[in-house]
């Protein structure tokens, strides 16, 4: 039978393929986008501009290489500019073309909401239109009017290069040459701005113009001061010496000019612009994209496995990712490598797996292997990374970055020492103002007159300058990563008795030594450090507060040193603010979250564990039970029971079971931690019978990848929701185990550690593995570094169809750190695989 379907699935490949090999040009087909063997054009099926994914993007031979091709205000826009609004996209097979509707302002983003834009009062619509002919394609821009005087060389057709692929290498524009530089070159040029230019197009927006664009230098501000084009011509040549990555863009009208986006924002790309013309609207832009096909090419196999490796007694399996025109085969082979050399360890024909977005697998087991040593796997010219299989495969050097550096390096309000290292200075010791009533803040926070405490707007608010840690590049500390962080070490160090002492943590002197032990575990000094500013904002402000952060963009952009963010003052206008809300869901969930810490608190910190235990009770008692809240108030009295054994909360639970087997998924995994204690027969039969149904559906989902485990990628990196899943399904099983076996625990952590789609098979775990991800998005990021135990968000969707994992430290979609769970989750995931696999 294997081998019948392996001869079928050559067979429908060759079918597929010889249209492919053999088509003339550029054709779109179901896929969505214009393919001609290697190379794949996409037109406006990427919906998230700001993140470099959007527009008209170019992938060629397995790299994507260009994007976000589109009408921008700017020569070189940041993540703040202005972005069109989608109305409409059409394919058009018999014509050969995708048309994509579009109009300016989109007035949702103006002024409001994460990321507010300030739109210039310019108003129009437009279509692009992306037509294959033959070997190239032709974009047109037309406009339903022409461009007002006052913005003439403002309003232009942008196409960002791929920066991180283009240092040092060569580029001609007509008669010009160059190299594109490692670092921006000047000189600037001075062009007015749009932002005197002002629209008014959502009166009920609350962001402050003069707060966005501050003084001085202003990210809000991006076309200003930009760089002098590199060249200006008609027809530009990128990597003419690489036929793999070598494209030509002609314009028939308007200058092509060359900029580098990084003059006014170091996270910006190269870009290549075309402005719109006076007077015209019909063909107002028309470039020929023209990218090299190299005709043999085809998508080299890529060996996914674990970069650490596997325990003897767990299921072990290469995927293999093949091109779906690729219908060679070879036999995956298993090599144990030596001192005295190498040697063949298993050989067999892999399992077709099928097809999952692009690509097709093959799935190579070799879970009967269980002699330690060190080990690759090979499938034709593709070999894995070189892994161990031992028993103590996850003892040393895999979860304890996150908590030997890491954490750490994240402490807010604190000096962070490593040897002969600062990682960071003392910071923010001036937390925190009020913050300003009916005002949306640069990240979506909005301070609302009902939530007010004894506290005025501007009001020094004493106590919040202790504890917490610094979530992923802009330092802010929001409730939901501090409780949902210090929630996550406190189960880890419940289940596990992690008793692991490196580092010293003086919360008096605000110094903490990285590998210097002080003779407490670190497992809860963490706890503690998070405890501290969840309750220490509790008890200042008399509710929880929502999130604290810098008022001012400059600051909010800041690379390097937390310290340099604001004096330590306090009472200036460079503190930090502090923000409060009415979310119900919110907080019942850190009212559970506050329960679990007293737990572990109570004989370690004991006035910590009271204070943690009273803000959880209070919150329970206080905050109000909606629909969208229900689950996380069945979740805070599932841990108050727990940490307390009251009656009021067991009886809350009971009364709960008929929402509590409906919702199964969301509340199963912890309620499944409560319910033997609850001793009840007929709430355990229900939770039981709603439990076999979850396993059926995590069943399905999990067998709709190669991977094992529930994953439908959107755009970001899915790597923390895999861990989180991990996380959940521990407790199901270790409450469960004959409901739910441990394989998608397993999985999870394999999907984490370099068993995921994609060319890059890197560890998602900052120096974790053979290979692992080393640019992050993490303080130093602008030295294209990492953080030891930071966990990257992952392999992203280029939609509709193409996983991607750049070495670039400014997409945060794909290499960002996050507290509450972004390397914690991880962390507790190997502690389980240990755990499990020692029994």
């Amino acid at each position: 039978m294997k081998k019948h379907r392996l001869i079928c699935l050559i067979l429908l490949n060759v079918l597929f393929a010889m249209p492919l090999f053999y088509a003339q040009g550029f054709k779109v087909g179901t896929t969505g986008y214009f393919q001609e063997k290697g190379v794949e054009v996409m037109a406006f099926d990427d919906i998230y501009p700001e993140g470099h994914q959007g527009g008209v993007s170019l992938i060629m031979h397995g790299n994507r290489v260009a994007t976000n091709g589109d009408i921008r205000f700017e020569p070189t826009p940041g993540q703040w500019q202005p972005v069109p609004k989608q109305r409409d996209r059409k394919v058009d097979p018999s014509g050969n073309t995708i048309t994509a509707y579009l109009s300016y302002p989109d007035t949702s983003r103006h002024m409001t909401g994460f990321n507010p834009m300030i739109y210039p009062d310019l108003v129009f619509n437009y279509t692009v239109t992306v037509k294959g002919e033959g070997g190239s394609v032709i974009v047109t821009v037309d406009l339903d009017r022409p461009i007002p005087q006052q913005f003439l060389g403002k309003v232009g057709f942008n196409l960002e290069l791929f920066p991180g692929a283009l240092f040092g290498k060569p580029w001609i524009m007509d008669s010009q040459t160059g190299i594109f530089p490692q670092q921006p070159n000047g000189p600037t040029q001075y062009e007015p701005a749009n932002h005197p230019h002002r629209g008014n197009f959502n009166p009920e927006g609350k962001a402050s113009a003069e707060q966005l664009t501050g003084k001085g230098y202003s990210p809000m501000i991006a076309d200003d001061i930009v760089a002098e084009p590199y060249a200006i011509g008609k027809r530009f040549v990128v990597r003419p010496d690489d036929p793999y990555n070598k494209y030509t863009i002609e314009t028939k009208g308007a200058d092509l000019k060359l900029y580098d986006g990084r003059m006014n924002h170091n996270n910006g790309w190269f870009v290549v612009r075309s402005e719109v013309p006076a007077g015209k609207t019909k063909g107002a832009i028309q470039w020929v994209i023209t990218p090299n096909v190299v005709n043999d090419w085809l998508y080299k196999p890529v060996v996914q496995t674990s970069q650490i490796g596997y325990h003897p007694n767990q299921p072990k399996a290469a995927i293999i990712e093949l091109d779906k025109r690729d219908y060679n085969r070879h036999k995956p082979t298993l090599y144990k490598i030596t001192s005295e050399g190498e040697r063949e360890v298993a050989v067999k024909q892999g399992e077709e797996w099928g097809q999952f977005l692009r690509y097709n697998y093959l799935k190579f087991d070799f879970s009967d292997v269980n002699d330690e040593g060190l080990y690759q796997v090979r499938y034709g010219d593709a070999v894995s990374s070189v892994f161990r299989i031992a028993k103590d495969v996850y003892d040393r050097g895999v979860w304890q970055p996150v908590l030997e550096y890491f954490l750490p390096v994240q402490m807010c309000h604190m000096r962070i020492n490593e040897k002969y290292r600062v990682w960071h200075d003392y910071c923010h010791m001036d937390d925190a103002r009020m913050a300003p009533v009916d005002f949306n803040h640069i990240d979506g926070y909005v301070q609302g007159v009902s939530t007010l405490t004894k506290y005025n707007p501007g009001d020094v608010v004493p106590g919040l300058n202790i504890g917490g840690w610094h979530d992923a590049g802009d330092f802010d500390l929001r409730v939901e990563s501090q409780a949902g962080e210090t929630y996550i070490l406190t189960l880890a160090y419940e289940a596990f008795d992690v008793d692991y002492d490196v580092t010293s943590i003086d919360q008096l002197s605000r110094i903490t030594e990285i590998h210097q032990p002080d003779g407490k575990p670190d497992l809860l000094q963490q706890i503690e450090n998070g405890a501290l500013t969840v309750v220490g904002g509790y008890r200042a402000l008399g509710r929880l507060y929502r999130g604290i952060i810098t008022e001012d963009l400059r600051r909010y952009v800041l690379l390097g040193d937390a310290a340099a963010m604001t004096d330590n003052v306090p009472g200036n206008e460079d503190d930090r603010w502090v923000f409060t809300e009415n979310n119900p869901s919110r907080e019942l969930t850190t009212a559970a979250q506050m329960a679990a810490a007293s737990r572990v608190l109570k004989g370690f910190n004991d006035t910590l564990s009271v204070q943690s235990l009273q803000c959880a009770r209070e919150l329970f008692d206080v905050t109000e039970e909606t629909n969208r809240s229900r689950s996380a108030k069945v979740h805070a009295a599932t841990e108050l029971y727990l940490t307390t054994g009251e009656d009021k909360y067991k009886k809350y639970l009971l009364d709960q079971t008929e929402f509590i087997t409906g919702n199964i998924s969301r509340v199963g995994w912890f309620i499944g931690r409560a319910e033997k204690k609850l001793n009840d027969a007929k709430f355990t039969k229900a939770v039981r019978n709603a439990l076999e149904g979850l396993r059926t559906e995590l069943d399905k989902q999990g067998a709709e990848t190669p991977y094992g485990i529930p994953y439908r990628p959107h755009i970001w990196g899915a790597g923390w929701n895999i861990q989180s899943f991990g996380y959940n399904h521990y407790f199901l099983h270790t409450a469960y185990p004959d409901i739910f076996g441990p394989d998608y625990i397993y999985n999870a952590l394999n999907f984490i550690l370099g068993c995921h789609p994609g060319s890059n098979t890197s560890s998602f775990a900052s120096g974790v593995g053979a290979v692992s991800a080393t640019v992050g998005y993490g303080l130093n990021r602008a030295d294209w570094s990492y953080i030891p135990g930071g966990v990257v968000s992952g392999t992203a969707l280029i939609r509709p169809d193409f996983p991607e994992l750049l070495e670039f430290p400014y997409l945060w979609q794909q290499v960002e750190y996050v507290m509450g769970g972004g390397s914690s989750h991880y962390m507790f995931l190997v502690l389980a695989a240990q755990q499990l696999l020692s029994k």
